[in-house]
């Protein structure tokens, strides 16, 4: 059996140019803070002979010499970051190479701790004011049809990018096998019953009733003559049509009467059949099994993909068209809404507060959920770094500020050295 170890990666440099400026600040701070080491030196020596004075000089050589003392220390401590100083393998230096694995622990565990807690979350989302500042955004017109030309070409390429075959596998693939599972009885029937309980039918009936009505009015001869097409063959021709248009005039005359009265008994002989068929299609085993051949035959049946692609190009074809237009009706549409949207987000504050809150629960839920796996990026990515890159890396970035601690050390040091020799002076 043979393991594999991960192997240390190099850092991509992100930006040359960003990275060349560094590195120039780098050199200048530290040309200023040697600078002020070979100062304190040249002038240590050039005062050494007056170390024991308790004259001005005396107290030059002795900030001198303490400056020197701050500088070195703070120049080990400053490269013992980031390597051996002198190449010399002293205990607890070159830091960030060896223990940048534990650096990213604590870096990870900082994170943690201080910046994905629930209530510092919710309060930099509370402060971002967020709905406030989308609903301002779009009290631009530009800002709104800027979003609405995106989010049409984006609609644009999606749609472009389903084919035929596509929606033909959906539906023999997904959506027939799905409907083959579920019984379609009780669903059906289900949907009956609401609709004949809430009189949803009633329009459909009256919108029926109209059609039927306006076509027996203006198609007399096409009634009688399918009727006469089935009068017995030994009727006399003049009694076939009396009797035929006999039969047209009452037809004309009782879908008046169902359509002019609401309460018709065939309106409520319909009521009555389509709620016996609801509760069959519930309830009985019999009329669920024939809705279910029904169903099968139905799905069995070539034009129903046929069907279903053709509907998805004519409404592809619709909304292309209407998304291409930049006068188009959807296009439009888009845009009143979120017009609207956006002086909704500007005026009311409950609406704001609402939508703060929830962009906080999100937060919250994300950061809770998924922050440990956040966090531990930060370690799993500086594992892999290799160390002497990263410390070259890291002291780019932060290198320039570090050698302020030299030349502070090299001003401090001279200041306490001045003090102490004053201090020796006065007790001798």
């Amino acid at each position: 059996m043979t393991t594999t170890t991960q192997q240390p990666i190099s850092l991509i440099t992100p930006d040359p140019e960003a990275d060349a400026a560094r590195r120039s600040g780098l050199r200048r701070m530290r040309t200023v803070a040697v600078g002020l080491l070979v100062l304190a030196a040249i002038v240590y020596v050039a005062t050494i002979e007056y170390s024991s004075s308790p004259g001005f000089l005396g107290y030059v050589n002795a900030g001198a010499e303490a400056s020197m003392v701050g500088a070195m220390a703070d120049w080990f401590a400053v490269t013992a970051l980031f390597k051996h100083p002198l190449g010399l393998p002293i205990p607890h230096t070159a830091l960030v190479p060896k223990r940048k694995d534990e650096l990213g622990r604590g870096l990870e565990e900082f994170v943690g701790e201080n910046f994905l807690q629930e209530q510092i979350i919710r309060d930099r989302v509370a402060a971002a004011t967020i709905p406030l500042r989308v609903g301002e955004w779009l009290s631009d017109p530009a800002n709104v049809r800027r979003v609405v030309d995106e989010a049409s070409e984006v609609a644009t390429i999606g749609l472009g990018k389903v084919r035929d075959e596509h929606v033909r596998d959906l539906v023999t693939e997904a959506l027939v096998p799905r409907f083959r599972e579920e019984p379609i009885a009780p669903l059906l029937g289900g949907l009956l019953g609401e609709a004949v309980r809430d009189g949803v039918h009633h329009g459909l009936v009256d919108l029926a009733l109209d059609e039927m009505h306006r076509w027996l009015v203006a198609n007399p001869e096409t009634f009688v003559e399918i009727l006469s097409e089935r009068a017995p063959w030994w009727a006399p021709p003049r009694l076939n049509d009396a009797v035929t248009t006999r039969i047209h005039v009452e037809a004309i005359r009782w879908v008046e009467d169902i359509r002019d009265d609401p309460q018709h008994h065939a309106r409520e002989a319909l009521d009555s059949m389509l709620g016996q068929l609801a509760h069959d299609l519930q309830f009985d085993p019999a009329t669920q099994e024939r809705a279910e051949r029904l169903k099968e035959r139905v799905l069995d049946h070539p034009a129903v993909i046929d069907s279903a692609v053709s509907v998805w190009n004519s409404l592809r074809r619709a909304l292309l068209g209407s998304l291409r237009d930049p006068r188009g009706a959807v296009r439009a549409r888009l845009e009143r809404e979120l017009t609207a949207f956006g002086d909704r987000l500007r005026t009311d504050a409950a609406l704001r507060e609402r939508l703060d809150a929830t962009a906080a629960d999100i937060a919250v839920f994300a950061v809770e959920r998924y922050g440990a796996e956040l966090t531990t990026v930060i370690t799993h990515t500086i594992e892999r770094w290799d160390g002497k890159e990263a410390a070259r890396r890291i002291e780019l970035h932060v290198g320039r500020d570090l050698q302020f601690i030299r030349i502070n050390g090299t001003i401090v040091g001279g200041i306490v050295g001045v003090v102490i020799h004053a201090i020796s002076q006065v007790v001798h």
